[in-house]
């Protein structure tokens, strides 16, 4: 079971931990020279596909999914296939008494990926330098999945990034079935936009997959639908190479939201409404979800929705929710399931 932990301005709900943290030092020499990166080459023309876990430390439904698709020898048979662990150190550092400690070591990973600030070698840290060893693959990827997870135990969903062609790959991929369209977040660039995926002329493209809740059982689940899937989509694989029972049935509609803001907290003095947990949607403009230094924040239109609140991270500076405006419904019943 779940609790709640009160401090003077908001609930916390703490989450048990329902699975078991796989052992990756085993995955720590590779072909490639980059320590927990592997690079298998089927030698057939195809494109470079990467899956990647541990973007952030804590969150370990992709860890759970890479490490079962290396033990489980998977190759492609077109093209290239990268697995990866991301921030191994941060990893390393997790501790159940403190699980959120681990997301990162010195600052976060996922807002490095900046062409200026990864060739600026006089700024150092855990994760600008782990960010730098790992450049030189991800340079080479077409396609790339991040497989993510949240500190709230919401519905799954697809970050597809500002662009066009991330929508339209998250849409042929069917899954999860809501699809976030959004600019990023004002501390840094994402990987999942990082020059070529981010770049409306390159064919390369990326999604970033939120599977649930970071130690929820059903994050791993929706992490191992979504990469079988994703290498299918690819062509690097058959359907008959998965590991058996990896694959579950599609919904029949997705849900494109795009986000038009950032809520960026300006001290620790913010609080929300209500114990949001994401995707909820307000139907009138003007709704009050949340105070900033004791000010209301309001919904700017009707049908808003709440895009991955938490405030479990909360600092000046730091975004604790987005908003979005629904744009699409995509009707999936012609995609095979």
């Amino acid at each position: 079971m779940s609790v709640s932990v009160r401090s003077d301005s908001w609930s916390i709900e703490v989450y048990p931990i329902e699975i078991e943290f796989p052992k990756i030092d085993d995955h720590a020499r590779s072909d490639t020279g980059i320590d927990y990166v592997h690079t298998f080459d089927s030698g057939v023309p195809g494109p470079h596909v990467m899956i990647n876990a541990l973007t952030h430390g804590n969150e370990v439904c992709g860890a759970i999914v890479v490490d079962s698709l290396l033990r489980f020898g998977l190759r492609p048979r077109r093209g290239r296939l990268t697995l990866s662990f991301a921030n191994v150190q941060a990893y390393a550092r997790f501790d159940p008494a403190q699980p959120d400690k681990s997301r990162y070591v010195d600052g976060d990973f996922n807002r490095v990926w900046m062409a200026p600030v990864l060739d600026d070698c006089s700024h150092r840290s855990v994760e600008l330098d782990r960010a730098r060893a790992m450049r030189p693959v991800i340079d080479t990827v077409d396609f790339l999945l991040d497989l993510h997870s949240m500190h709230e135990k919401s519905k799954p969903l697809i970050v597809a990034g500002p662009l066009d062609k991330g929508i339209e790959l998250a849409v042929q991929l069917g899954t999860p079935a809501t699809v976030i369209c959004d600019e990023g977040h004002p501390e840094g660039r994402r990987m999942r936009d990082y020059e070529g995926f981010g770049d409306s002329g390159s064919a390369k493209n990326a999604l970033l997959i939120e599977c649930g809740q970071h130690w929820e059982r059903r994050a791993v689940e929706v992490a191992r639908d979504c990469t079988a899937r994703f290498l299918l989509l690819c062509g690097v694989i058959d359907k008959s190479d998965l590991p058996p029972g990896w694959l579950e049935p599609l919904q029949r509609q997705m849900t494109v939201v795009r986000v038009t803001e950032p809520v960026v907290a300006e001290s620790m003095n913010f609080r929300f409404a209500g114990n949001y947990t994401g995707l909820e949607t307000f139907a009138k403009a003007g709704t009050v979800i949340g105070w900033s230094d004791g000010e209301p924040v309001v919904t700017p239109y009707d049908d808003c929705v709440l895009v991955m609140p938490s405030l479990r991270q909360l600092r000046p500076g730091v975004t604790v929710v987005r908003l979005g405006r629904i744009e699409a419904r995509v009707d999936l019943d012609r995609i095979d399931s």
